[in-house]
């Protein structure tokens, strides 16, 4: 691409850029809706695909926040942004009521002034160009000058997406070295202005003399109330005030607790990683978080332990927040103003009604019109309608994190999705909601956490036991056309065979396709579906383990949808119910059977297929329920000879699929019976089922249940870091999927078991870090731990590393070597290709689900010493 839309250095030539951009605005204003949602789709697509990049880029330039944060944010920008507004209409008529007579047409504003603020500017840009590519209207991008070249990045990564889709090809721009002058005859030349910045920028934005839409500081207060649950509490705060290391204008400043539980509440985010300074350090730290009157720059963004080192105080590193407590709130105090930082203010109110009053000052100090926070049992409605009055904020949020509260859509699903929050009049703003409407009025969003409604999903039909293969395959009797997709082990141990005689007797037509590797690549698929599509079957059977199973999901999936492009159906997800791209229903043109072979995947029940580039080597992990299989055959005949190797590597498979299911951040009631039902059998089985022998008919039996019972289980609480780093283990180093996966499985556990994580997972069902208490259930009900009494943090640690040392007593029995570097694998190699499979691992679909949310360099400690297997810590 071009770059003369991003050069102007005079005002000659902003005049010019600015004249471009609107001759393509004008052409622009004419797409049709259908085109427009084409062009907000793809722009949404290519920006999620390259989250990682521009966060890396931001933070490079900027020097502020967390790289993984950013790659959030990013994420958020574009999946939640396209989520909220896909169905949106925006061009012509948007709402026709014939019988009232009542019509609403939409046309475009015309060019709009997005500023940029240094905070957060890549997922800034990808938010207001994907607004204005939705409503047809183009935008000139201005940077701050120390966020230019990632802003830059951002707005032609978006400007290249929307013309490849058939957008003009100025629609949109970027100032190339913005100086305060070029803003300013910028603003004063557009039809709006999406203002994102310090108080000046805003201020001179709403004096520029063109309509504008600007946003005010944030100075948010949290009021504890007595009956709070102190755990949410503590650790909501501490999930948004460490998230990009408080970036967020959103994010808390200011703590009001309640005498009553003050102390319990400082105990708590001592516990959890936070730390309190004597009088003298607060001073200290008063003195470096502001400077003749004004924030220091040199703090934002950075994180405790730096800015405690700023002040002359030696922290560890794995500080989380740093805290002072004060007497009152002064208006000359720093601590009682927005710091953007990881640092709080902590104040003891003797009762409810004076710790509101104090938070309505904590607004008027610098954050009228924003945010505030309460946390209380919500059956306080009385204290909840008096909180709600009183404060003077835009965003009144309850009992949830405030930073992920604001921006909408995560933790309440009627905030609207943003990263532009209005303050309203009382900020001295136009608008005082989320933007991404049009705003005339102030409007007050009441926001009460709440989970999303979740759900189990599993083919509508499983049949199991010995000789089930008969009576299942006679449901599809009616079929005429049946394909079994399949590799030539299946083919010369017989299995294919027993299949296509029950089909043949049946009078359907065969055709089999025998062809698929271990890695089922793109073009073993294509391959396959040249069969396929001469032959038209009405019925797909994948018979084996996960890799024809795997391979015939996709053909199914390409057959069914002949234009489908994996670089869509493969994009991560935040939630599977928002993705960018939703898949089409199946089975119109055929049914799908799955009989397994092995006894681990678990994929006859999932939605899942992995498929590789083989040009490339890109693996793209597929995800829908509309891949799950329609009949589960899981008939216990088809495993009673599995090799030695497959039965242990498999059997891990099912016991890292189950702990993973039952620990993550979606896991249900409904899912933890199948995970604690697979985890039982596993350990009562695998041993006998590896030793294989004339007994070996009820042990491999049940060891293959275990391994659909799990699949059911992670089918809908997804699973967690564990099998991230697997999967790059497989696409690096080779190894098999199971055997990675048992090599890691401890080492995940004891990174996992913590109170204090560095990030908490974010889902709105995982409330605070429980994990260790879900690996002491484990424990407990394998009888592991029958002599420690009690359900304290210290208990639960100790069960959870008696299950570790079963784990790694089942590995030793069953023939799992140590380490990886046991395993085969050279160090030379791991290392090598360490931060690429880290940072693999990272952007890998099954982390979000984690119960502790790793940072990139997290995922490569566990690594390591997984390699050199050092001692765990549950042996000491």
């Amino acid at each position: 691409m071009e770059t003369e839309n991003v050069q102007d250095t005079s005002f000659e030539q902003l005049e010019a850029l600015i004249n471009r951009v609107r001759e393509a605005q004008s052409r622009y204003a004419q797409y049709s809706q259908k085109e427009v949602d084409a062009i907000f789709q793809h722009a949404a697509s290519v920006a999620t695909a390259n989250r990682i990049h521009l966060a890396k880029l931001a933070v490079e330039e900027t020097g502020m926040g967390i790289l993984e944060d950013k790659v959030i944010k990013n994420h958020f920008s574009s999946e939640y942004i396209y989520n909220q507004y896909k169905d949106t209409k925006t061009c012509g008529i948007i709402e026709d009521d014939t019988v009232s007579g009542f019509r609403q047409i939409a046309a475009p504003l015309g060019i709009v002034a997005g500023i940029i603020p240094t905070t957060n500017p890549t997922s800034t840009t990808i938010f207001k160009a994907l607004l204005c590519l939705k409503t047809r209207n183009g935008i000139i991008f201005s940077p701050h000058p120390r966020a230019n070249a990632c802003t830059k990045a951002a707005a032609l990564l978006i400007l290249q997406a929307a013309v490849d889709a058939g957008a003009p090809r100025d629609i949109i721009a970027c100032l190339d070295s913005p100086k305060l002058s070029d803003t300013h005859y910028l603003m004063s030349h557009v039809n709006l202005i999406l203002a994102t910045g310090g108080p000046g920028m805003v201020k001179a934005a709403y004096s520029s003399g063109s309509p504008a839409i600007g946003v005010g500081s944030g100075n948010t207060p949290v009021v504890v109330d007595e009956s709070a649950d102190i755990k949410v509490a503590v650790n909501s705060i501490l999930l948004s005030k460490t998230f990009d290391n408080g970036l967020i204008c959103a994010s808390e400043q200011t703590i009001l607790a309640n005498a009553k539980i003050a102390d319990e509440l400082r105990e708590e985010f001592i516990r959890r990683g936070a730390w309190f300074a004597s009088p003298e350090e607060a001073e200290a730290l008063a003195n470096v978080i502001f400077v003749n009157g004004s924030l220091n720059n040199a703090i934002v963004g950075q994180s405790a332990s730096a800015i405690a080192r700023m002040a002359g105080i030696e922290l560890p590193e794995t500080t989380k927040v740093l805290i002072a407590e004060r007497d009152k709130v002064r208006s000359d105090d720093p601590f009682a103003h927005e710091k953007l930082s990881p640092v709080l203010g902590f104040y003891r109110m003797p009762d409810f009604e004076t710790a509101v009053a104090n938070a309505q000052k904590l607004v008027e100090l610098g954050g009228a019109g924003h945010t505030s926070v309460l946390y209380i049992k919500e059956s306080n409605a009385d204290r909840i309608h008096f909180f709600e009055k009183t404060l003077t904020t835009g965003r009144v949020l309850v009992n949830m994190p405030a930073s992920q509260g604001a921006i909408g859509d995560v933790y309440n699903f009627r905030i609207a999705p943003s990263l532009t929050l209005g303050c309203g009049s009382w900020g001295g703003n136009s608008v005082s909601e989320n933007i991404g409407v049009k705003h005339l009025m102030n409007v007050k969003s009441v926001a009460v956490r709440r989970e999303n409604m979740l759900w189990f999903r599993v083919p509508p039909k499983i049949y199991f036991k010995l000789g089930a293969l008969t009576s299942a395959l006679e449901e599809y009797k009616d079929c005429h056309r049946a394909c079994i997709i399949t590799d030539k082990t299946m083919v010369s141990l017989g299995h294919v065979d027993r299949v296509v005689n029950v089909l043949a007797k049946l009078g359907m037509e065969i055709r089999i396709f025998a062809d698929v590797n271990p890695d089922p690549d793109i073009e073993t698929a294509e391959k396959a579906l040249m069969l396929v599509r001469s032959f038209q079957p009405d019925l797909f059977i994948a018979l084996g383990g996960g890799s024809p199973m795997d391979a015939a999901k996709i053909v199914w999936l390409m057959y069914e949808v002949p234009n489908i492009r994996f670089e869509d159906i493969a994009l991560r997800f935040m939630d599977i119910r928002k993705r960018i791209v939703s898949f089409p229903s199946l089975g119109k043109k055929a049914h799908m059977i799955a009989i397994p072979t092995t006894s681990g995947t678990g994929s006859e029940v999932t939605p899942f297929a992995v498929i590789t580039d083989g040009k490339t080597g890109v693996k793209y992990p597929v995800t829908d329920y509309a891949l799950t299989p329609d009949m589960a055959i899981v008939d216990p005949e088809f495993v009673m000879d599995l090799p030695k190797s497959l039965i242990a590597n498999a059997g891990l498979d099912v016991l890292t699929h189950a702990i993973e299911a039952y620990t993550s951040t979606m896991a249900t009631n409904f899912a933890d019976a199948q995970a604690m039902e697979a985890i039982r059998l596993i350990f009562k089985y695998l041993r006998r089922s590896y030793a294989g022998g004339d007994e070996r008919l009820v042990p491999r039996e049940k060891v293959h249940y275990a391994a659909t019972i799990a699949g059911m289980a992670f089918a809908n609480a997804f699973l967690g870091v564990c099998h991230s780093m697997a999967h790059a283990m497989g696409s690096y180093l080779h190894l098999p999927h199971g055997l990675a996966n048992a090599l890691l499985l401890s080492y995940v556990i004891e990174y996992n078991a913590t109170d204090t994580p560095t990030k908490q997972g974010m889902m709105p069902q995982y409330k605070y870090p429980w994990v260790k208490g879900r690996y002491a259930r484990i424990a407990d009900m394998l009888h592991l731990a029958n002599d420690i009494q009690g359900d304290g943090p210290n208990e639960r640690w100790a069960k959870t590393a008696r299950l570790v040392v079963a784990i790694e007593e089942l590995k030793r029995d069953v023939g799992i070597p140590a380490s990886i570097r046991e395993a085969g694998i050279a160090e030379e190699d791991f290392m090598s290709i360490l931060d690429t499979m880290s940072e693999q691992a990272f952007d890998d679909q099954c982390t979000s689900a984690n119960p502790r949310y790793p940072l990139i360099s997290e995922i490569k400690d566990v690594y390591r010493k997984a390699y050199y297997g050092e001692k765990l810590r549950s042996y000491n």
